[in-house]
């Protein structure tokens, strides 16, 4: 510990440091393009920053080292993914930076200057993934519907109640997961300005979406398109009535990755 440091002291300089490493402007859009949840190449991600490949190892080794993202190597090749506790905070700053509460934040959204980025905007903010779990309309739609039907309470803070444990037990098989992250969190939709279900239980249930054909991913950005299967199941699972398939996003209309 350094000389005169308190542990308050250390925790700032902590804190200070981790906003140092999202306060760049390249750093913050590769953790945006990671909040699809898949793991990236440096190639791929130098691209979407639009910067040299060089420069981009650069800012993947600094994220690396400061916890933000983890690399996961297959032979000769390096991809990099979003840690959990990074992507719940990048959500969170995004949200921040559209509404304004931040103040400058780096990770502002873009303004929309053609029709194409107008229908993705549109398709992000209908239905999309956040990380690893349902957001946009969707997301906080799913959520309240889950506390109306008393599977989430909300009365000492987020949590799953009994019944909501014995429906997720039916309804995506293996729970609870042997995993050390939060059973359930709230995250604040950055669209909706509404918190959306995430932790375990909200990832759980955006992978039993997706498995059983519920939605759709898209295969260039975070948006998902909801299946008219999916719109029954929602409607027998949570009395979910959904508004028309357009409003809830298409994911095969949207563009380019964000």
């Amino acid at each position: 510990m350094m000389v005169g440091m308190t542990d308050t002291a250390l925790a700032g300089a902590a804190l200070a440091g981790l906003a140092g490493l999202l306060a760049d402007r390249t750093r913050a859009t590769v953790c945006l393009a990671l909040m699809d949840g898949r793991a990236w190449t440096a190639a791929e991600l130098a691209r979407t920053a639009g910067v040299a490949p060089s420069t981009a190892t650069e800012h993947l080794n600094l994220l690396v080292s400061g916890g933000l993202l983890a690399e996961v190597r297959q032979g000769r090749h390096r991809y990099l993914r979003l840690t959990d506790d990074a992507a719940d905070l990048v959500e969170l700053l995004a949200a921040a930076g559209r509404s304004g509460t931040a103040g400058a934040v780096a990770v502002a959204v873009a303004p929309v200057r053609s029709l194409t980025a107008a229908h993705r905007r549109r398709a992000l903010a209908a239905a999309r993934t956040c990380y690893d779990h349902l957001a946009g309309a969707l997301g906080v739609a799913v959520t309240d519907a889950m506390t109306a039907r008393g599977l989430l309470s909300w009365d000492r803070g987020l949590a799953l109640t009994d019944d909501g444990d014995r429906w997720l037990s039916t309804l995506a098989g293996a729970w609870p997961p042997a995993s050390r992250r939060p059973l359930v969190r709230s995250c604040l939709d950055w669209t909706e300005r509404r918190p959306h279900l995430a932790g375990a239980t909200g990832a759980a249930l955006c992978s039993h979406a997706v498995a059983a054909g519920w939605v759709v991913p898209s295969r260039r950005s975070r948006a998902l398109r909801v299946t008219d299967l999916g719109r029954a199941a929602l409607r027998d699972q949570l009395g979910l009535e959904l508004p028309p398939a357009e409003a809830i996003g298409s994911a095969d209309a949207v563009g380019a990755r964000p």
